[in-house]
């Protein structure tokens, strides 16, 4: 009979795996993932629309998963270190208020009782394209989509030369959403993901409790609540392995290597 022998891993070796699954957890980053439109249609090349099919798939794939879709300000509270977040968790967000927000991804949402986000241009609502304050309002009144601000006009804040025209861009919208949602503002989306230490102080001083960017690199440490870094989530991910790839939390991480060598 052969003797069956023990695996015998050599302390140096031990401690090379632990450190390197340490180093692999504090890559980690909660996933929030980044939409505009969902739409029937998806011209070539437009990175910012998510066909219908695709959209529904993708939070089928979650549902089926078992990931738990967090609200935004617990994504927040998790950065600043305030919460603990479960081993499969997302955040969805989307940017522009666009009109098939609701009528489109909102009912899946609903579906599957989902949290989302959606981030007004405030000047915007009710113009063609986009949301309009009914529409706003009982979205809001579901419980499960709060909105933040998006700015009054959609400006580019790195471009602003007058730190007073920032402000207004950042608090003057959340003073007006207020004012029509009835309810506080707590978070803020940099158009573009685009900002400067000046519109990231305006928006700690205006009150947000949090802000989210685009991909502010590596730079900018992922629990930083005035930058959180979020994935956009394209037509590509229809291939439900990317899609699980980008929502698993290391993306982030292997985007910014990726990025730092170019």
């Amino acid at each position: 009979m052969f003797k069956r022998k023990k695996l015998i891993i050599p302390g140096a070796a031990l401690i090379a795996m632990i450190c390197l699954a340490v180093f692999v957890r504090q890559q980690y980053v909660l996933p929030i993932l980044m939409y505009h439109s969902v739409n029937q249609v998806v011209l070539d090349g437009n990175a910012l629309t998510v066909s219908v099919d695709t959209f529904e798939k993708q939070m089928e794939f979650l549902k089926r998963n078992h990931y738990t879709v967090l609200p935004l300000d617990f994504a927040a509270d998790y950065a600043n270190g305030k919460k603990n977040v479960f081993s499969r968790a997302v955040a969805l967000t989307f940017d522009d208020g666009n009109k098939d927000n609701y009528t489109y991804a909102y009912p899946i949402l609903k579906k599957y009782g989902f949290f989302a986000t959606i981030f007004i241009i405030v000047s915007e609502v009710g113009k063609p394209g986009r949301l309009n304050w009914q529409e706003i309002k009982e979205m809001q009144d579901s419980g499960l989509i709060s909105f933040g601000s998006h700015t009054l006009t959609h400006c580019f804040l790195d471009s602003l030369q007058s730190k007073n025209e920032i402000e207004q861009e950042i608090r003057g919208s959340k003073q007006e959403l207020e004012a029509k949602l009835g309810k506080k503002v707590n978070i803020f989306s940099y158009p573009m993901g685009r900002f400067t230490p000046i519109s990231l102080q305006a928006v700690k001083d205006a009150g947000y409790k949090a802000a989210v960017a685009t991909n502010p690199g590596y730079r900018f440490p992922s629990r930083d609540i005035f930058a959180l870094k979020r994935l956009r989530i394209s037509e590509n991910a229809r291939n439900m392995f990317i899609f699980w790839f980008e929502s698993s939390g290391y993306y982030n991480f292997i985007r910014e290597i990726r990025q730092h060598k170019k």
